[in-house]
């Protein structure tokens, strides 16, 4: 019965790693609409960080990508697409925060949370990495200094 229930935990476990992103529709910082079905990219992985203006560890782990983001994106073709999750009432912070900080990525808004609901999530920094296929591969909430080498760690692993 409990190597059942263990085999059950591990489907269950390897099932949610693998789901779809959900189709929602964002703007971008720009005020133009994106619908999160064209995020994933053919042949190659994307890592989806989600933050907001408040939250120190999304401004740190945002940073530290955005200093080895050259070299990850030469070496596994990754693109990073990070995710305000700011309400609509300070999501104005959010473009010049990002250009203060220089950051590469391309950002969107979700200030209703509705893609942020419709994925569960509870705690931010939270980052998930989406195959070439645009299946969810990876998800991680939270973040310590170093931890992006962990996410280049699956990048490289999705690249063999």
């Amino acid at each position: 019965m409990r190597n059942l229930f263990v085999t059950f935990m591990l489907l269950v476990c390897a099932l949610a790693a693998s789901a779809q992103m959900p189709t929602v529709t964002l703007t971008d910082i720009e005020g133009n609409k994106v619908s999160t079905d064209t995020l994933s990219a053919p042949g190659r992985p994307v890592i989806v960080s989600f933050f907001a203006t408040w939250c120190k560890p999304c401004m740190r782990e945002l940073s530290a990508i955005a200093e080895v983001y050259d070299e990850w994106q030469a070496d596994t073709g990754v693109e990073l697409i990070a995710i305000s999750i700011d309400e609509a009432q300070t999501s104005q912070r959010v473009k010049p925060l990002v250009d203060a900080n220089g950051w590469p990525y391309r950002v969107l808004l979700d200030p209703s949370g509705e893609l942020k609901r419709a994925l569960g999530i509870q705690l931010i920094p939270f980052v998930m990495i989406l195959d070439e296929k645009g299946q969810i591969v990876y998800k991680h909430n939270g973040y310590t200094d170093g931890a992006e080498n962990e996410l280049l760690d699956k990048l490289l692993e999705l690249k063999q």
